[in-house]
């Protein structure tokens, strides 16, 4: 007679726990946004952009691109972009400087954040309704100037609605950001690292051009490179300032939505792809920069 021993059957382990479940729900709304308004469109561009209006294979719009009006609003963007990434970068950087390693008071540092917070997120019409307001032709400090002191602005050729008053609007919010994002990287050079330096006989001088700038380059180019990408995105701001008077990459592909303009719809695919090329390699270039700076400062 066999004697059948029993013992405890464990159950099955669930193949998804529930904890990975409620996981996943928790960005799925943040992936089905990314899919609808990011991905797919991204992709429908992509392929739209070889394709002619009967839906066949085509290089031609892509070699449409380099039409001398097409090239020019590209150039006009690309200059727009690196000034105002420039000029963001070099304010930003001193400013940042300043609050960081100049000594002054904490509460102008938390105010200048705080400022900045706001600033860098502020454009589009309000933007340019606030620039309107002040250095336009009827602005504030226009009519300060030719009231108080006899100084007109605009005779000395300045013009708002022009190359060089976009990029000092794009600067508004290009100068936070960049104070934003530099900040976090001043404040990881290390005390160590300049008394090192100073015990070794280097002059501040010696210091920032041999010690902390290497460090803080990647940093300093990835986030100008940001920028650049931040500008030559932008849209409402140079459309609601200047309308169609300055003919700009965003601008074109937005009158090519409205009204296609190029008489070809997917031109203007092309002409968003070569916008999403530019700014995907200076974003793809700034992530690399931000790591080879991150892992400096570890």
């Amino acid at each position: 007679m066999s004697t059948l021993s029993t013992s405890a059957v464990s159950p099955r382990a669930p193949l998804v726990s529930r904890k990975t479940l409620i996981d996943w729900l928790g960005i799925a709304p943040f992936t089905i946004f990314a899919l609808l308004f990011l991905i797919v469109p991204t992709v429908y561009l992509m392929v739209g952009a070889f394709l002619t209006p009967e839906g066949t294979f085509t290089l031609k719009n892509i070699y449409d691109l380099f039409t001398p009006s097409i090239m020019d609003a590209y150039w006009i963007s690309i200059k727009i972009s690196v000034a105002s990434s420039l000029g963001g970068a070099l304010i930003g950087f001193f400013l940042a400087w300043a609050i960081v390693l100049g000594g002054l008071p904490g509460w102008i540092r938390n105010a200048l954040l705080t400022f900045s917070g706001v600033a860098s997120n502020f454009a589009g019409v309000p933007l340019a309704f606030a620039f309107l307001a002040t250095l336009g032709r009827t602005g504030l400090v226009t009519v300060f100037l030719r009231e108080w002191f006899g100084f007109n602005l605009y005779s000395t050729g300045f013009n708002l609605l022009s190359f060089f008053g976009l990029t000092i609007t794009y600067m508004f919010f290009q100068i936070p950001l960049m104070l934003l994002i530099l900040t976090p990287a001043l404040d990881g050079l290390k005390k160590e690292w300049k008394e090192a330096a100073q015990i070794l006989g280097a002059s501040n001088g010696t210091y920032w051009r041999m010690v902390a700038f290497p460090i803080l380059w990647p940093s300093l180019l990835g986030t100008t490179l940001l920028l650049f990408a931040n500008a030559f995105g932008a849209i409402a701001t140079a459309y609601a300032l200047t309308g169609s008077s300055l003919n700009i990459v965003p601008i074109l592909l937005y009158a090519q939505i409205r009204g296609d303009v190029l008489h070809n719809a997917n031109l203007g695919y092309a002409l968003a792809l070569g916008m999403i090329v530019i700014t995907g390699v200076s974003n793809v270039i700034y992530i690399l920069l931000r790591m080879r700076a991150e892992r400096w400062q570890k």
